[in-house]
């Protein structure tokens, strides 16, 4: 079913400004590595923009060989140090201070609007058409509706800043250039989960539990999973990856179909519980690393350190969350 909003949308856009990033770098005459750093984000966005056409042109097969060659090439870069800063990061920030002081606290309703919107739109879009056409896409509503949530977040900023979308791209470049590669680990990570599953890890998982615990045994099933779930998200950096092979492996064999649980209760929680080994890990650069490296904090795991607590509590409570109303 067309819609107005569609999956193939989505990546257009992303690539677009991803495109639109890889031009700003290479017009960065500060960024020592402006060539390598343009190059990076524009095989990036290529992936979006092209991956359709690749794929109705050329078959499945080549444009997977394709796309696991940029792939390699992005880690090349990455490894070899290739992705650079320019000067721009630091003036920037000044002005963006000088602006947020302005505006004052209303600064905070764009970033709030967006899951305000997309629970809306998610909740009661479904039904939304224009000229016959289903304003979103019917089988990724919720990522539609956080697409269309976000294009209002944007002309609110504007509205309110008194700027164009251009700055917002601006922004955009400088939050990349402060990020660098760590900005496509969640994708890359949330991908690996996929290989995974077609190694067919959560059979391995499976048989492991087995041995360790008894089927009937429902509050061990759920320790197992939600910790589970939390230590592979510590290994991975992203519960995407996580929670396909340990979904597989016991949630499915063990607690929805043994113990007959509720599985959108499980998945949920499950879910949850390896946002918590997130807090956890280095390997979640992009939220523990590199906020640390933005602050500039004396220790880099710094920001690991005070969350294990919050963490370990909040997997606690997933765990009994997932005895009491699961079943």
């Amino acid at each position: 079913m067309k819609a107005w909003i569609s999956l193939q949308v989505v990546f257009y856009l992303i690539g677009l400004v991803v495109m639109l990033i890889a031009f700003m770098s290479w017009r960065d005459a500060s960024n020592p590595r402006r060539w390598s750093t343009g190059l990076f984000w524009f095989l990036f966005g290529s992936v979006f923009i092209a991956g359709d056409a690749m794929q109705a042109n050329l078959g499945k097969p080549l444009t997977y060989r394709i796309v696991g060659g940029i792939v390699l090439i992005l880690a090349l870069i990455a490894g070899c140090k290739g992705l650079g800063a320019g000067q721009h990061t630091q003036n920037m920030t000044v002005r963006l201070r000088s602006r947020i002081e302005t505006i004052g606290k209303k600064i905070f309703l764009p970033a709030l609007a967006i899951p305000l919107i997309t629970v809306i739109l998610t909740l009661a879009g479904k039904q939304w058409q224009l000229a016959g056409w289903p304003l979103l896409d019917q089988g990724n509503l919720t990522l539609a509706s956080l697409v269309l949530a976000s294009l209002c977040a944007l002309a609110a900023a504007c509205w309110l800043s008194r700027d164009t979308p251009l700055q917002a791209v601006r922004e955009a470049h400088r939050l990349v250039d402060a990020m660098g590669w760590a900005l496509i680990l969640p994708q890359l990570l949330a991908m690996l989960g996929g290989v995974f599953v077609a190694a067919h890890t959560g059979q391995a998982i499976q048989q492991l539990v087995s041995l360790l615990i008894q089927p009937d045994s429902r509050l061990g099933l759920i320790l197992m999973y939600c910790g589970g779930m939390a230590l592979f998200t510590m290994i991975m950096g992203n519960a995407f990856a996580a929670f396909p092979v340990m979904t597989a492996g016991i949630a499915l064999p063990f607690l929805i179909q043994g113990q007959h649980a509720n599985p959108a209760a499980v998945v949920a929680i499950g879910m949850f519980s390896g946002y918590c080994g997130t807090l956890m890990t280095p390997m979640a650069a992009n939220f523990n690393i590199v906020p640390a490296a933005l602050l500039e904090l004396r220790d880099q795991y710094q920001v690991i350190k005070i969350q294990i607590p919050t963490a370990l509590a909040v997997l606690a409570c997933n765990v009994m969350l997932m005895y009491g109303l699961a079943f």
